[in-house]
C-alpha cells in the first residue's frame, strides 16, 4: 500500500482551489504539481506546489504522478481526463463529467482500457449533513421514500466559460441542478437496480429568454423531473435568479416522515453585523444585518472528505463507489440531456438511466 499520493492538477481558479484546499487537510498527499494557462505562479505559491506547467501534456509526461485532479472549464474535461488516463495517471473529474453523453463515455472507456480509476466530483455525496440523512433514512426513519426535492440555485456564475454554451454544456441546468440530480441518484439508484425510467424538463432559452442574465448563453433557470423504476419522484431545480447567497436544500418525503437539509444556510452561527465583514457564504452580495456565516465550508459540502476518499482508493487500489464513480457522472449527463430533449419537445422523454 502506497503511503504517499502524489497528486497533479489542471486549473488554477474556484475548484482548483478547493481541490488544493482539501488535499492540504488530507494525510499522506503531495500536490507534486500544477498545470493552467493563467493564474499560475499565484496558485502554486499559494499552496506550496513546487512544479508548475502552462501545459497540462508537458505536466502528464514529465511527473510521476498518481492522481490527476480536472479543475478546467468544462469543455475541456474530456480532452484532459482522457489524456491523464493514457499517461497512466488515476483521474478525479469536477462536475460535470463531460459535456455530451459521447465524451463522458469515451471518458470511461479510456480509463477502463488504460487500467486506471476514474473519480467523479458529486461533493453532495460525502456533505456530513446528506450523509446523515441517508443513515436516517436507511434505518426506516421516514418509512419508505415517495418523493424527493432538491435545489442548487445562486445569482449566477462569474466564469466566462460557464456563460457560454459551447464551453459549458448548457445553461444552470448542467452547472447547478447536477449536483441534485448526482445525490438523488445516489441516494435512490446506487442498488443498480432502481433506474431512472422518465424525464421532464423545463426551463429557459438562454440570451434573451432569460429572466436575469441575458448574456448567458445557456439557461438560468431550470426544472426537471425523474421517475424511478420503484415509483419515486424528484423535483430538481437549478437557476442563477436566486439573490442573498448560495441556496442549496434538499427534502424527502416518506410514508412515515420526512427530513429536510440546509447545506448552505443551516450554520449554527447567527451574526448581526452594521459594518460587514469578510465572508459569509459563496455568491452572498454583502454581509450586512443578520448572516449566517459557513463554519467549515467546503467539508460542509462534502468537498474534503470526497477527495480523502479518492486517495484512500488509490492508495488501497479499491475502487470507487456509485457516488463517487465515473458511472454516476455519465447517468448524470443522460439524464440532462434528456431533460433538455424534453424541454426542447415538451414532452416526456423514456429511458432508461442510472
Amino acid at each position: 500500500m502506497k503511503e504517499k499520493i502524489k497528486i497533479g492538477i489542471v486549473g488554477s481558479k474556484f475548484a482548483a482551489d478547493f481541490h488544493a484546499f482539501s488535499y492540504a487537510r488530507t494525510s499522506g498527499v503531495e500536490i507534486a504539481a500544477v498545470a493552467a494557462i493563467d493564474n499560475l505562479e499565484p496558485f502554486a505559491k499559494k499552496w506550496n506546489i513546487p512544479k508548475t506547467y502552462a501545459d497540462y501534456k508537458e505536466m502528464l509526461a514529465r511527473e510521476d504522478l498518481d492522481l490527476v485532479s480536472v479543475c478546467a472549464p468544462n469543455f475541456l474535461h474530456h480532452d484532459i481526463a482522457v489524456a491523464a488516463a493514457r499517461a497512466g495517471k488515476h483521474v478525479f473529474c469536477e462536475k460535470p463529467l463531460a459535456t455530451t453523453t459521447a465524451d463522458a463515455r469515451d471518458i470511461i472507456a479510456t480509463c477502463r482500457t488504460a487500467g486506471v480509476k476514474l473519480f467523479y466530483g458529486e461533493d453532495w455525496c460525502f456533505a456530513p449533513p446528506l450523509k446523515r440523512m441517508i443513515e436516517v433514512i436507511g434505518e426506516g426513519g421516514v418509512g419508505k421514500v415517495l418523493y424527493v426535492k432538491a435545489k442548487e440555485c445562486h445569482n449566477g456564475t462569474h466564469s466566462p466559460f460557464a456563460k457560454k454554451k459551447e464551453t459549458c454544456g448548457g445553461g444552470c441546468l448542467i452547472h447547478l441542478a447536477i449536483h441534485p440530480i448526482g445525490w438523488v441518484l445516489h441516494l435512490l439508484g446506487q442498488s443498480g437496480n432502481n433506474k431512472v425510467v422518465e424525464v421532464f424538463g423545463k426551463c429557459n432559452g438562454g440570451l434573451r429568454d432569460n429572466y436575469v442574465h441575458q448574456e448567458n448563453g445557456g439557461e438560468d433557470f431550470a426544472l426537471g423531473v425523474m421517475k424511478f423504476a420503484n415509483g419515486e419522484h424528484a423535483l430538481i431545480e437549478g437557476n442563477y435568479i436566486t439573490v442573498g447567497g448560495m441556496d442549496d436544500k434538499v427534502e424527502v418525503y416518506g410514508t412515515e416522515g420526512n427530513i429536510k437539509a440546509d447545506l448552505t444556510f443551516g450554520s449554527c452561527l447567527n451574526v448581526y453585523s452594521r459594518p460587514g465583514y469578510k465572508y459569509v457564504i459563496e455568491k452572498t452580495d454583502n454581509t450586512l444585518g443578520w448572516t449566517k456565516p459557513a463554519v467549515d465550508e467546503f467539508l460542509n459540502l462534502g468537498y474534503v472528505d470526497e477527495l480523502a476518499y479518492a486517495v484512500d482508493c488509490v492508495r488501497r487500489n479499491e475502487e470507487p463507489m456509485y457516488g463517487c464513480s465515473g458511472a454516476l457522472g455519465l447517468a448524470c449527463i443522460e439524464i440532462i440531456s434528456a431533460m433538455y430533449q424534453s424541454h426542447e419537445t415538451g414532452a416526456v422523454v423514456r429511458g432508461k438511466w442510472g
